[in-house]
């Protein structure tokens, strides 16, 4: 009988302590009750774009690896960028393979041919993705989500959006 009294107790004392954790929480002003952690995916921003000037070697691989994006993590964490997609306002699409970038860390995507080391990546394209006048970059997670997006040119005078 002393068992079941025992494992009546733990529940009771269980349950009390509950709904004290409960109450707690109702008396926390909004601010607080309502406060999560910053998502990892929030530290991870398009940092920089170099778009080089499209003259006569346009194409050439050298040209090509002029013009990057910079994909820099703020945060102390590394995140796996596997699936996210870096793309151009006329749909040019990168998507990240099996790269993970390091908390503090900065990746820049190249637009030609060249062999992916840790801080650059290359899209291996033969034609200039980003267009130097007017474009938009846009960064989204494995979920197609926008992480970050940063315009220049055209109307919008260049900035982030």
């Amino acid at each position: 009988m002393s068992v079941s009294v025992s494992v009546t107790a733990r529940r009771l004392t269980a349950a009390a302590a509950a709904a004290g954790a409960l109450i707690g929480m109702a008396a926390l002003p909004a601010s607080a009750a309502d406060h999560t952690p910053r998502s990892h995916r929030e530290s991870v921003v398009i940092s920089s774009v170099h778009v080089d000037g499209q003259g006569r070697d346009h194409r050439s691989s050298r040209s090509l690896n002029r013009e990057w994006v910079e994909i820099t993590n703020n945060s102390r964490r590394d995140v796996n960028l596997n699936g996210w997609m870096l793309s151009d306002r006329h749909g040019h699409t990168y998507t990240f393979h099996h790269y993970r970038l390091g908390g503090r860390a900065t990746v820049r995507v190249h637009t030609g041919y060249g062999r992916d080391t840790r801080t650059d990546l290359y899209q291996d394209r033969r034609a200039s993705v980003w267009d130097k006048h007017s474009d938009t970059a846009t960064l989204r997670d494995d979920d197609h989500r926008t992480v970050d997006t940063i315009s220049w040119g055209g109307t919008r005078h260049g900035g982030r959006h």
